[in-house]
């Protein structure tokens, strides 16, 4: 063993040794503007809905919602996610309230962007799940299966009614091939060629994503497993990722986060393009309970959970948190 004077020569304890220290010597920081506040509207309320699965983060009104999007922007964080939940009876299986002009995520894109120009980004989820009687992502064939290409033309569609609402990013997130190619078209026939596309280019079949169903009163019965990702699977992310690319994605999404850190490292080191991770619903419904209970410390393992993300890769993180957490940065 080699030593260097007393032994041990080598005290790398010296750099934890007080507050400060750790804080200079961080090699990884959170700052606000890493942050993106996912929101759900919900058509049809006169006041906020606690979600019941995610304590602390409510379905909006119209109203509610445009003050969460000020106090978000207000505290530093860079952007809004906009999620829809119309009223029941409006679904049907084309999810056609989801390319409305006056459907709900439509309008409240309005009401945000009007609220706050282009000072605060407005992102807005671009998929149909909230808006099927069936609940999965795309349109159904005659035998019950999701419809790829037929899908696809809906997303145009999609694109084109959010970008008009006023959309600075759309989000695709229901992992049909070739989304990212079809939307990009579907924006740039319309003059929208200034608006962004964060692509959910690894998204996986989840467990984590529970709350998530409650959150925008999902219709879904079954599961996605024949068009979001298995989670054995790595490679394939890789692959998607490649596609997404060459399709014109200006950013790239890892979905969930916290399972997946390996696979958000892979996709931050192999391009040059901005990297998104979001932090979902049973991450953080999980992290609440446990400290609801007293078995960890909320807010330790809110700021390791975030550190962590940032630490693998990720240039943005969408997380229920980011107002709070933008607020204690």
């Amino acid at each position: 063993m080699t030593k260097y004077g007393s032994f041990p020569g080598a005290r790398p304890r010296r750099l934890r040794t007080t507050s400060a220290m750790r804080r200079m010597v961080a090699q990884t920081r959170l700052h606000p503007a890493d942050l993106i506040l996912p929101a759900f509207v919900r058509e049809g309320i006169s006041s906020p809905v606690e979600i019941g699965a995610m304590p602390g983060v409510v379905q909006h009104t119209r109203d509610s919602l445009k003050k969460a999007a000020v106090e978000a922007m207000e505290a530093g964080v860079s952007g809004i996610m906009l999620f829809g939940v119309p009223e029941e009876e409006k679904k049907d299986a084309a999810g056609t309230v989801g390319t409305d002009p006056d459907g709900i995520l439509q309008v409240a894109l309005r009401d945000v962007r009007a609220e706050v120009g282009d000072d605060f980004i407005v992102m807005s989820d671009l998929c149909l799940d909230e808006f099927t009687d069936h609940g999965h992502c795309g349109v159904l064939d005659a035998e019950g299966r999701v419809d790829n290409d037929a899908t696809l033309e809906r997303y145009a569609e999609m694109a084109q009614v959010q970008a008009d609402a006023g959309a600075h990013v759309v989000g695709p997130s229901g992992m049909m091939d070739g989304q990212v190619g079809v939307i990009r078209d579907a924006l740039d026939q319309v003059g929208h060629e200034d608006v962004s596309i964060l692509a959910y280019t690894v998204k996986y079949s989840s467990a984590f994503f529970g709350p998530f169903r409650e959150a925008v009163g999902s219709s879904l019965k079954g599961d996605r497993k024949t068009y979001q990702q298995d989670p054995a699977n790595a490679r394939e992310s890789l692959r998607e990722l490649a596609l997404d690319l060459d399709e014109g994605a200006d950013m790239v999404m890892v979905k969930p986060a916290g399972p997946y850190l390996d696979i958000l490292s892979k996709v931050a080191d192999a391009v040059d393009v901005p990297v998104a991770a979001y932090q979902i619903s049973g991450e953080y419904a999980m992290i609440e309970a446990a400290a609801e209970r007293g078995w960890i410390d909320r807010d330790q393992a809110i700021m390791e959970s975030l550190t962590g993300i940032k630490r693998a890769g990720a240039n943005m993180i969408l997380t229920y948190w980011a107002t709070e957490v933008a607020r204690k940065l």
